[in-house]
């Protein structure tokens, strides 16, 4: 463990944890003390091995958010509560990307990248905040506040090229984050989010093959370089802190000055 155990005894919630921001996010979060409770549907087994060398606490559980309905979300929250006790973060962090030409844009594809990146994310946090307002008073023995961390993109305010699926699902998880602090600010919850820029992970890989495409994204970034996911994972933690009690509705943008150009 590091020398700072800002999240000591939470139970922190991180989806698409196998790989990419979600990895990153679980070993930060891990070794500050969290116990991480990682959901994907891909093995774990590199993220637990890189907690476990950080010092922190690790849990895998197998799920397929892009299969889910309600039903089975509620499910999935009810057994994290009653294995871990509580839940005091929630990092909706999985998504997918298909690209395809507008035009051409099937229907399957579309509602693959809306159910995993828009629609999951919504039915969980409601499930989360259902158990939190549930408590009732008893909730204040339990936590402070429970935080729901959503991971939204350049593409919340921008369109992109080729992906308007995921510029639709992006442009809807900002919504949906103003829309739930909205409601849930009364009841110690905050809902924030993340707009990172152009990160090194496996969905912009395709991107950085590409040397034209990366020479121009590149170039467009004022920072001059692409992101890594700790750089997300940073901006994760802050927003599950203390130093973060009265943001709500807020988007972060952490993209090297991409958006500010």
């Amino acid at each position: 463990m590091g020398a700072s155990l800002r999240f000591i005894d939470r139970v922190v919630v991180v989806t698409g944890s196998s790989r990419g921001i979600g990895a990153a996010a679980a070993v930060a979060f891990a070794r500050e003390g969290a116990r991480v409770i990682g959901i994907a549907r891909s093995p774990q087994g590199a993220t637990a091995a890189a907690v476990r060398e950080a010092g922190g606490s690790f849990e895998a559980m197998a799920f397929d958010l892009g299969a889910a309905g309600q039903a089975q979300l509620a499910g999935l929250v009810a057994q994290i509560v009653r294995h871990a006790g509580k839940i005091d973060v929630l990092l909706n962090n999985a998504g997918i990307i298909r690209r395809a030409p507008a035009a051409q844009y099937s229907e399957r594809d579309w509602d693959q990248v809306m159910r995993t990146n828009l629609t999951s994310p919504f039915f969980l946090s409601q499930a989360v905040a259902r158990w939190w307002i549930g408590e009732g008073v008893a909730r204040a023995a339990i936590s402070d506040r429970l935080r729901i961390i959503n991971i939204a993109s350049l593409l919340s305010f921008q369109g992109g090229i080729l992906v308007p699926a995921y510029a639709a699902a992006k442009h809807g998880m900002a919504g949906i984050t103003k829309a739930l602090a909205n409601e849930w600010a009364a009841q110690r919850i905050n809902v924030n989010a993340i707009a990172p820029g152009y990160i090194a992970t496996e969905n912009t890989q395709a991107l950085r093959d590409d040397p034209a495409r990366d020479q121009a994204i590149r170039a467009r970034i004022p920072q001059g370089n692409w992101g890594s996911p700790d750089d997300i994972a940073g901006a994760c933690q802050f927003l599950a802190s203390a130093d973060a009690d009265y943001l709500n509705g807020t988007i972060i943008n952490v993209d090297g000055g991409w958006l500010a150009r």
